[in-house]
């Protein structure tokens, strides 16, 4: 994996006598996925070292960041990464679990291919098996979990947290992630909203250690006053947040004014004073301690702010602008003339501008219930700050999903044992061909214990072997594997869990997946190649294409 760009080439048969070469091919791609990341999975993972064109380096065990760093030109290979990219985005978490469940489920149709069973049967069977995979994970091992109870919460997070790099400062990540979601978070018409990609941003400022990093109760962005005369603290401020200009108006299409005599140049100017004394007046009679806007802030409108005491920021971005706006109480106005009192925000107990390193932070901190924060993290480098800011996105995306979806299911390869356990038994109450494709679904779920003991270094089949007859016992479909070590525990006394939804996420992804591409029988590219005479003809194109 290093060098300039990683680029993985996984081409199929140049030749294509019939569809079967083409699922074989894409089976092979999907494999080849599943096998880059195979070695991140769980507390003993190994990280990856990526290195793009430009020179710079990525270090991770988190399998989406892997999977869009790297570059492939097989098409099954691009749809496996594209649905490590859909499983951040649904739950933020497992996308190391959906593609080597995803690359298993290909491997195991495999056989079923060569002795020639139509696709449709094996893909009807996994069908069948997704259903009751859903089910029984619902009803059979599923536990509901209080919401409520901190130290509950915690275990949760600190399962997740576990098999990461953050794993030394787990204690402190899983009470920055549970505050964070916690703040964010948002109850209308008996609906939870927790929105921590717009209203919970990470503030990566290198230096420090990370026993320094915290949550603010309010938010912090990189910049300073724009004149150094302006106050720098404030208590309890009053603050206006707008989206206009604070200088004279340009024409909104090209201007031109023609001027015959002196006396009209010095009146144009004194329509420009006269313009932004009036938007100034229209601020100050309100008040304000602090006045942050969108867009600019000419050097006469700093000077009457100044007289009147105020504190400016100008050039805030739009995203920053909302969480201000959502943590003080404020609304953003975009034109003076239309502030009213209600449009100030008074929520806020701390304006205060700070020298972090060379560059100077705005902190507007202390708020009364924001509903928006800032998560300050300190760190040795850029490398393990970006780091540690994918496994905070992590653990806060499991804090949300289980306040919106409050079951749990156990980890360590647990569940997914537990699952196959009993399709094993639902298999046998199944007649045809059918049943032999729905029993390697479960035999597919056991990849994710046994990677996990992979990757511990123990013997794998004598643990897996170990594991299947614990699960044949009553009452013990919460027994895993110790990630650390690989013996196999409760994990209901060793509290490791994982939330329902991203498990049953991580099935219906994976298994979704290997049908779709079971389901392809043929790749045409759509590029034209010349013919071999030179006649400009297009070329008839193999099966492969150009992949």
């Amino acid at each position: 994996m290093y060098g300039p760009s990683p680029i993985i080439v996984l081409s199929g048969n140049t030749k294509r006598e019939s569809g079967e070469k083409v699922q074989f091919g894409n089976i092979t791609a999907g494999k080849a996925i599943a096998d880059i990341i195979r070695t991140c999975l769980g507390p003993r993972a190994m990280l990856k070292m990526l290195m793009d064109p430009m020179g710079g380096i990525v270090m991770t065990n988190d399998g989406n960041a892997i999977l869009r760093e790297i570059t492939v030109q097989h098409p099954a290979a691009k749809s496996m990464i594209e649905v490590a990219r859909t499983q951040d985005e649904e739950v933020g978490d497992g996308t190391t679990t959906v593609i080597i469940l995803g690359g298993e489920m290909l491997s195991v149709a495999e056989p079923f291919l060569q002795q020639q069973m139509h696709p449709t049967v094996i893909i009807s069977a996994f069908r069948q098996a997704l259903e009751d995979l859903v089910d029984m994970l619902r009803t059979k091992i599923a536990v509901p979990v209080d919401v409520k109870n901190k130290n509950e919460m915690l275990k949760i997070v600190k399962s997740c947290i576990g098999t990461k790099f953050m794993r030394k400062w787990s204690d402190l990540a899983c009470e920055i992630a549970l505050e964070a979601t916690a703040t964010v978070a948002l109850e209308e018409n008996g609906r939870k909203e927790i929105d921590i990609k717009r209203y919970a941003k990470v503030e990566k400022v290198p230096g420090g250690s990370i026993e320094d990093s915290k949550v603010l109760r309010g938010v912090m962005v990189n910049k300073d006053v724009v004149h150094p005369k302006m106050r720098r603290r404030i208590e309890n401020p009053r603050i206006i947040l707008l989206d206009c200009n604070l200088e004279y108006k340009k024409g909104e299409s090209q201007t031109n004014i023609e001027i015959t005599k002196e006396e009209d140049f010095a009146k144009i100017l004194k329509l420009e004073e006269d313009y932004i004394q009036q938007i100034c007046n229209d601020i100050i009679k309100l008040k304000p301690d602090l006045v942050i806007t969108e867009k600019g802030v000419s050097d006469l409108a700093q000077h009457f702010l100044v007289k009147a005491g105020i504190s400016c920021i100008r050039r805030l971005r739009k995203t920053d602008n909302n969480r201000i706006a959502r943590a003080c109480g404020a609304t953003i106005c975009a034109r003076t003339d239309e502030l009213k009192e209600d449009d100030v925000g008074t929520r806020c107990g701390l304006f205060e501008i700070k020298k972090i390193g060379e560059e100077y932070f705005t902190f507007l901190v202390d708020c009364q219930d924001p509903k928006a924060c800032t998560i300050l993290l300190r760190g040795a480098s850029k490398d393990i700050l970006n780091e540690v800011e994918r496994n905070l996105q992590d653990a806060m995306n499991v804090a949300r999903n289980v306040m919106v979806d409050p079951m749990l299911v156990p980890g360590g390869g647990a569940t997914e044992m537990a699952l196959a356990q009993a399709m094993n038994e639902k298999a046998k109450s199944i007649t045809g061909v059918h049943q032999w494709p729905y029993r390697a679904v479960a035999r597919a779920l056991e990849v994710i214990p046994r990677t996990l003991i992979q990757n511990c270094g123990v013997n794998m089949i004598r643990t897996l072997t170990a594991l299947r007859a614990k699960h044949t016992q009553a009452k013990s479909t919460t027994w895993g594997v110790d990630g650390e070590t690989g013996n196999l525990v409760d994990m209901q006394e060793f509290g490791i869990w994982d939330p329902l939804s991203v498990k049953a996420q991580t099935c219906k992804t994976a298994i979704e997946t290997a049908i779709l591409l079971l389901r392809i029988d043929d790749i045409v590219s759509g590029t034209k190649k010349q013919a071999a005479d030179g006649s400009g003809a297009p070329a008839p194109t193999d099966g492969a294409g150009d992949s």
